[in-house]
């Protein structure tokens, strides 16, 4: 299954800049729907997306897109 790894890149991005970041203020910086953040946060929900909202989270957390998501074998 893929995994959005938003988690461990909220908290990444809370301790560089020493501040809370709630998902409002994603959505609100980057421009993807705080209720997809929602799902994507939550390992139990299988949730698809759009390469769109995948490369506004890499620019949001300065990051590449495997480290937004990842493949995991179903347990």
């Amino acid at each position: 299954m893929i995994y959005f790894k938003i988690n461990e890149l909220i908290q990444q991005k809370e301790r560089m800049e020493n501040r809370v970041i709630s998902l409002q203020t994603i959505s609100d910086e980057s421009g993807v729907n705080r209720s997809a953040l929602s799902k994507m946060k939550s390992p139990n929900i299988k949730y698809s997306t759009t390469t769109n909202t995948i490369e506004d989270l890499c620019r949001y957390f300065k990051c590449s897109v495997g480290d937004v998501i990842e493949f995991r074998e179903d347990a």
